[in-house]
């Protein structure tokens, strides 16, 4: 992934927090079509209009999909493997 530098972060951080702490106040069954929501508003208003910028926002979002396994559910799999043993 590539990652940004971190002092480019502190930019995002609270206008991040502030909309996470926004999402997690809908009911579980409901979060995922206002994240599915919240993401797609984001991308559309970044990006162009343009088979271009469309074909490389799909990579980025690939990208975010790929990122989150490796360091999110891969993880989390792990420690359920050594809880409960492999398959």
């Amino acid at each position: 992934m590539p990652y940004i530098a971190a002092e480019d972060r502190p930019q995002y951080d609270k206008v991040l927090a502030e909309l996470t702490e926004l999402l997690k106040k809908n009911p579980p069954e409901s979060i995922d079509g206002h994240l599915n929501y919240v993401i797609t508003k984001v991308i559309k208003e970044v990006y162009p209009l343009r088979y271009y910028h469309i074909n490389k926002a799909m990579g980025v979002l690939e990208c975010v999909q790929h990122e989150f396994y490796r360091r999110v559910a891969a993880p989390y799999e792990d420690t359920k493997i050594e809880q409960n043993g492999d398959v």
